[in-house]
């Protein structure tokens, strides 16, 4: 039996840093949910959440946002240290979740959070947004359609000249990895979601820290290079930093090659925001989605649709499960 929610779904979120603001700005601006109630330690965080959101109430205790009856889902933009005991003791309280990525450091915390969200039948939701870019959106139906023919490689770049500027992102025991689970995690998952999550055979991966290899020493990195062999003879490659003198802001690109033909998401002039998406025709190139695109809150906006009708645990989530496991291998935590 489905459990229906009769009037707007209401949300707390926890954690209302830039990204938390951004994906309340997407609520207000959309009208699908109430934001009855925020959490965050940061005083200034909440002041300025408060101006999104007026008529909520604010907190800076994650305690009391769980124990909010009238609470019917959360959005976790806390720490990513924070996202699977919050996460957990969410479904425990019958609440549906929406965090940010990744839902866990490894693979073994974002099974706890899948897991949880199996076991207590409540909707869970990962703010994969680059699914949602209207460019991604389109070269995804080519390489669905078939048109491509087989596809055999991939190549996947996430360059960010400036890297995070919160300190803990730089401690492997809260961050849990460096520029590949921050930035490549985004384009690992595309891939497998483009690819309709096959397989990964074989992963080797290089991780440097300032030039020095940092692999197996619980380290953060700032770059990172992977070659990935998935089933289906596919080859996948992954190159992703922070503060790389790269000539530009950013380089973001997915790009998918068939024996038919090929097609690219790219960012714009090293835009974090604006994106293309292109066919390859032999020597020629052909745009076939320009920027703009307002894309940031679209995930987010696509799990409340989900949970205004339907606040049980959707299997989409099992594929967090396989994103986790590529980036346990990438860090050698798994064989």
């Amino acid at each position: 039996m489905e459990t229906l929610i009769a009037t707007k779904p209401r949300l707390a979120f926890a954690g209302v840093g830039w990204i938390g603001r951004a994906r309340m700005k997407a609520v207000a601006d959309s009208n699908l949910a109430e934001m009855s109630l925020i959490a965050d330690p940061s005083e200034a965080c909440l002041q300025e959440a408060f101006k999104i959101a007026p008529a909520t109430k604010i907190t800076g205790s994650f305690d009391e946002l769980l124990s909010d009856k009238e609470i019917d889902g959360v959005v976790i933009a806390t720490p990513s240290a924070l996202h699977m005991q919050q996460a957990v003791a969410a479904f425990k309280e019958n609440k549906a979740v929406f965090c940010q990525k990744p839902l866990g450091r490894n693979r073994v915390e974002v099974s706890a959070v899948v897991n949880t969200a199996r076991r207590n039948n409540r909707l869970l939701g990962a703010d994969f947004s680059y699914r949602y870019t209207n460019a991604f959106q389109k070269i995804l139906s080519i390489i669905r359609s078939g048109e491509l023919g087989k596809i055999f490689a991939v190549d996947l770049k996430f360059h960010n000249a400036y890297g995070p500027d919160k300190p803990w992102f730089y401690d492997f025991s809260l961050s849990g990895g460096g520029c590949a689970l921050d930035l490549g995690i985004h384009l690992v998952d595309l891939m497998l979601y483009a690819l309709d999550f096959p397989k990964t055979i074989k992963i080797n991966s290089s991780l440097m820290a300032k030039g020095i290899s940092v692999k197996g020493k619980k380290e953060v990195e700032d770059y990172a290079a992977v070659t990935m062999d998935l089933e289906d003879d596919i080859t996948a490659q992954l190159a992703c930093s922070w503060n790389l003198p790269a000539g530009s802001d950013a380089i973001i690109e997915a790009g998918f090659y068939g024996t038919k033909g090929a097609v690219a998401l790219k960012n714009v002039a090293g835009s974090f925001y604006d994106f293309v998406a292109l066919r390859y025709w032999g020597t020629k190139t052909e745009t076939i989605v320009a920027s703009p695109d307002d894309w940031g809150g679209k995930a987010l906006l696509r799990w409340i649709k989900q949970l205004s009708t339907n606040n049980h645990f959707n299997r989409e989530a099992e594929q967090y499960l396989q994103s986790a496991e590529v980036l346990d291998k990438i860090y050698g935590r798994m064989d």
